[in-house]
Formats: structure tokens, C-alpha cells, sequence
């Protein structure tokens, strides 16, 4: 049986789900019956979400998925792999570091930033694979 990988939405995945689009919904139930669940970091969660009145399909989503915690440590490492790469989005940087901690596959519609990131990860950074919605 083949190990399943962790998967990390970036906030693209959160935007596609709210847009209904079927690939994404597919997609994230799939993972969920084969028994993962998704890892959303929170600064993800904290660029998508305006008016949860107005997001229902984005809720469900995150339903079947864990939010991870921002800590101080995680703060400054996604901080100096942002000093390192010349970049300035700590969002991408959350799910960058999050992801190459866990060898995921990222569920991103912004491939190049976050490639970018990875790149700047070393070693651990090239174990983490892009899926591109």
C-alpha cells in the first residue's frame, strides 16, 4: 500500500473552493477518503477569510482540514527564509516552511513564488512537490 503524502493548501485551494470549483472539491475529497487530511497554515486562513457569512463553501472546506499554528519559532524561520530568498509574503513563506517540514505536496495556484521559496529551503525544500490548481 502506498504511503499517502501530507498536503498543504496555500490560499489559492481556499479561493478555488469557494469559487465551487469541482476540480478542488474533487480533489480535496479524494485525499479525505483515502484517509489524509489537509494542513491549512493559519496565516492562509487569516488572507482568505473576510465575512464568514459569506463563505460557506471556503467553511466546508476547512471542515476536513487541520489549521496550523503560527508560532514564535515558525515566525522567524518563515522571517529569515524570507530575508533569503528577497521575498516579502509571509503567507507563502507559512506554507513554504510548513511544507518542506513535512515533504508535502503543496495545492497552490502560484507555483513560481512558492518554487521560490522552496529553492531557498535547500534539501528540504526540493522533497516538497507543487500542484498547480
Amino acid at each position: 500500500m502506498a504511503v499517502l503524502r501530507p498536503v498543504v493548501y496555500d490560499a489559492g485551494a481556499l479561493i478555488a473552493a469557494e469559487r465551487g470549483r469541482v476540480d478542488i472539491w474533487r480533489t480535496h475529497r479524494s485525499y479525505l477518503t483515502a484517509g489524509g487530511v489537509p494542513l491549512v497554515p493559519a496565516p492562509v486562513v487569516a488572507q482568505v477569510w473576510r465575512d464568514g457569512s459569506r463563505q460557506a463553501r471556503a467553511a466546508q472546506l476547512l471542515k476536513g482540514c487541520d489549521i496550523a499554528p503560527l508560532d514564535d519559532t515558525s515566525a522567524r524561520e518563515i522571517g529569515e527564509l524570507l530575508g533569503r530568498a528577497s521575498t516579502s509574503d509571509p503567507v507563502d513563506g507559512a506554507v513554504a516552511v510548513i511544507a518542506a517540514s513535512l515533504g508535502a505536496v503543496v495545492a497552490t495556484s502560484d507555483p513560481e513564488d512558492i518554487r521560490h521559496l522552496l529553492d531557498h529551503l535547500g534539501p528540504s525544500g526540493k522533497r516538497t512537490s507543487l500542484k498547480l490548481l
